[in-house]
């Protein structure tokens, strides 16, 4: 994934009804919109506004981390020992 390309997935992922779970269990409120997500997301990954991810080194690190995590909740890859 390229740089410019951080935000774009940071918005397919605010729309993930798996990211909305994560969110909700991470969170214990619920998440059942984008909007929700997103301020999740952002607030996870230290930015005002995801395009942020696209420009800041620490900010799109943050947000890989955070779609391991996610990953592993969903099943998408084993969850870490």
């Amino acid at each position: 994934m390229t740089a410019r390309d951080t935000a774009q997935m940071a918005g397919i992922l605010c729309n993930d009804p798996g990211f909305h779970a994560f969110v909700a269990e991470r969170t214990g409120q619920p998440c059942q919109d984008a909007d929700t997500a997103a301020r999740f997301l952002r607030a996870e990954c230290g930015v005002r506004s995801r395009r942020e991810l696209n420009t800041d080194p620490a900010a799109r690190e943050a947000f890989d981390r955070l779609r391991t995590e996610v990953d592993a909740f969903t099943g998408k890859i084993p969850k870490p020992r």
